[in-house]
């Protein structure tokens, strides 16, 4: 028996075996961060987008997520897609994502043709901005929905996506009657069988609908493009908490190690977008804010 172990003993530390923990070792997936502002999280202090495009580089940022009727006020002053993409690029920011509303997956045919229709429009600006993601979300459907035929509609909009180079990121918001939870995104995800599959996940709506985070560890890097960061508070009940009431990641409720951990798990890189709603926040200085929400970020990653 003596032996036996002193054998075991040495095989565990010679080079052969140091070799394959070290090979193994590496083989564990490990995600890489970038960081970006939703200006949603500063659309109270009313700036313009090469305001908020400034005040996101001086903080520190890698991109942002603007919303498309920031881009289009930007357009109806005037200005171009171009001055836009070259004063983001002078400021060593990138366009991440956009946050749009087009009704691609309604039950009724004609509001879902016309949020195709606008979609693609839409996908053509954000192509032109470089612009490489458009948040999707269900806008325009209704309770109960048909899983199998969202995953199609799913399923020609990524068509539409690779025809433009604007990929569209699947979203479920915790507080939408009929598109509510990561279940109902994961079978939406895989009805539409398709490669290029996203699901935008956000910590509030998670809690809002009842998700929680456990399904997190179900998708692995290749399925998470960008995730939403935030959190709860704890004295609100979750059924009567509202976008208003997020606050910033790590004063609130969410198990915000937990859940860094399982996106550190996924391999790949992940940005992480600071998206609130707080009017709160509205009344402070908005550099402050951001300043604030990308050091309690990087708290967690």
């Amino acid at each position: 028996m003596a032996s036996r172990r002193t054998l075991l003993k040495t095989l565990a530390l010679s080079p052969i075996a140091l070799s394959a923990g070290s090979v193994l070792a590496q083989a564990q997936p490990s995600s890489s961060f970038r960081f970006s502002l939703n200006t949603s999280t500063i659309r109270g202090q009313k700036l313009s987008l090469p305001q908020i495009i400034e005040l996101a580089a001086r903080a520190g940022y890698d991109g942002f997520e603007p919303w498309m009727m920031e881009i289009q006020a930007y357009l109806e002053s005037g200005k171009s897609l171009a001055s836009l993409k070259k004063l983001a690029s002078d400021a060593g920011l990138e366009f991440f994502d956009c946050i749009g509303f087009p009704t691609w997956m309604a039950q009724d045919e004609e509001k879902s043709k016309t949020g195709f229709e606008q979609m693609e429009k839409e996908m053509g600006i954000l192509a032109e901005l470089g612009c490489p993601r458009v948040a999707a979300p269900a806008i325009g459907t209704e309770a109960p929905l048909d899983l199998m035929q969202a995953g199609e509609k799913y399923k020609r909009l990524l068509e539409l996506g690779r025809k433009t180079g604007v990929m569209p990121q699947l979203e479920f918001w915790g507080a939408f009657p009929s598109f509510y939870h990561l279940g109902q995104a994961l079978a939406v995800a895989a009805a539409a069988d398709d490669a290029d599959a996203k699901i935008l996940a956000d910590v509030y709506h998670l809690f809002r609908g009842g998700s929680g985070f456990e399904g997190m560890k179900l998708l692995d890097g290749h399925a998470i493009d960008i995730f939403h960061l935030n959190d709860f508070p704890a004295d609100i009940p979750r059924t009567e908490q509202q976008d208003k009431d997020r606050v910033f990641p790590g004063d609130g409720a969410a198990p915000m190690q937990e859940l860094a951990d399982t996106l550190k798990s996924k391999g790949g890189q992940i940005i992480l977008s600071l998206e609130l709603f707080n009017p709160t926040y509205y009344a402070m200085d908005a550099e402050y804010v951001i300043t604030t929400g990308l050091e309690k970020m990087k708290r967690f990653f």
